[in-house]
């Protein structure tokens, strides 16, 4: 009878978090979500009324076959690992910043000032008045939620998504107002930079690849082997301990947000001197979001960030190329994009936890029992 109450409160299905996979395992089960990407992929592909492995073979020859597509392919990559890389510290410290997407936009707005209204300057003084004030217009815009999160407690999840569309706004009204193009056409744009505020270019692909490359592993040694880095690890695991253990909470997270928008902040210099040369609305394009598919993904690693960026602008550029060799929708590309990701996820969670049936006991719970 006793068993039988039991049996009925306890859930059909129930999850249980897992601590004893090895790590041939963990990416035995990445490899394994791969293929069934691709197998899921495939019957998609079938339903279109195309064949899976030409499309496939599309995906990377229209990515990576010539020097141009590798090119833009990398163009795409640069500031996807630069939001993650800007993300990282933030939700090491459990500061869920889904702001970067704002925190781009305003720093490029704040570039695009110098550009458009200081190009008399020489070109090195100009770029780096560009790149400072994309550093500080992100670093404000990251700081912003995180004092109110350090004085009262709000949440920063609602605070930094609602600023992207405040940072989205003032950009809509620049271009329809004060910055409009006069030379343009009846549609409302803005200017196209001048050559002294654009960025060189190295091995045809500017500057910002080596920027973001350098950042990654600025990064790492940031967050393992500073000060700072411990600190952001300590508040992370608990406000409360690092509080006993003397620490400024209010004060590393309003830093480590400075720093996370700043970076965020100077990939939007790094599109519109680098890539765009001129601000519209899609110079943030969605990075800031997908960023966090990435941090997450990478377990906030810099390195296997670098990996992940490349996969997904690889995913990118390849999806658009497949639009036009075999007439398939943006859309359905997406699509496509998307069965990846979600399989990449997905297999993350399964890592993570195990699925437990009733009447089934996790490895932990038996040995409990065992015990005794």
């Amino acid at each position: 009878m006793t068993e039988h109450k039991h049996s009925q409160r306890e859930p059909l299905v129930r999850l249980a978090k897992r601590d004893d996979l090895s790590r041939g395992k963990k990416w035995a089960i990445r490899l394994g979500a791969i293929v069934l990407a691709l197998l899921v992929g495939s019957l998609f592909i079938l339903v279109l009324g195309h064949n899976p492995i030409e499309v496939y073979k599309g995906i990377v020859s229209g990515s990576l076959s010539g020097p141009s597509t590798r090119r833009v392919t990398v163009r795409l990559a640069i500031p996807l690992l630069g939001a993650a890389l800007a993300l990282a510290p933030a939700f090491k410290m459990k500061f869920w910043n889904i702001g970067a997407e704002g925190q781009i936009m305003v720093g490029a707005i704040a570039a695009t000032y110098f550009a458009l209204f200081w190009s008399h300057l020489p070109k090195p003084v100009l770029l780096l008045l560009m790149v400072i004030a994309s550093l500080v217009a992100g670093g404000i815009w990251g700081l912003i939620p995180a004092f109110f999160k350090a004085k009262w407690g709000t949440n920063e999840t609602l605070f930094t998504l609602m600023l992207n569309y405040i940072a989205l706004g003032i950009e809509s009204y620049l271009q329809n107002g004060p910055w409009k193009d006069p030379q343009g056409t009846g549609f409302p744009i803005i200017a196209m930079f001048d050559q002294n505020a654009r960025l060189p270019k190295v091995f045809g692909v500017h500057i910002g690849w080596i920027v973001v490359l350098l950042l990654t592993f600025a990064m790492f040694i940031y967050m393992t082997q500073s000060r700072h880095g411990y600190e952001i690890s300590v508040v992370g695991e608990s406000q409360r301990t690092a509080r006993y253990a003397g620490m400024n909470v209010s004060k590393i997270i309003m830093r480590t947000m400075f720093l996370s928008g700043a970076i965020a902040g100077l990939m939007g210099f790094l599109v519109v001197s680098g890539a765009d040369y001129t601000l519209n609305a899609g110079t943030s394009g969605g990075v800031g979001f997908t960023a966090i598919i990435v941090a997450w993904l990478a377990h906030l690693n810099p390195f296997a960030m670098v990996l992940i960026a490349g996969l997904l602008a690889v995913l990118t550029k390849g999806s658009n190329a497949i639009q036009t060799s075999f007439k398939i929708p943006a859309s359905a590309a997406d699509v496509l994009s998307a069965i990846v990701l979600f399989f990449m996820l997905g297999c993350e969670f399964f890592i993570n936890y195990r699925v437990i049936f009733r009447g089934k006991k996790s490895v932990a719970e038996k040995g409990g029992a065992d015990h005794g």
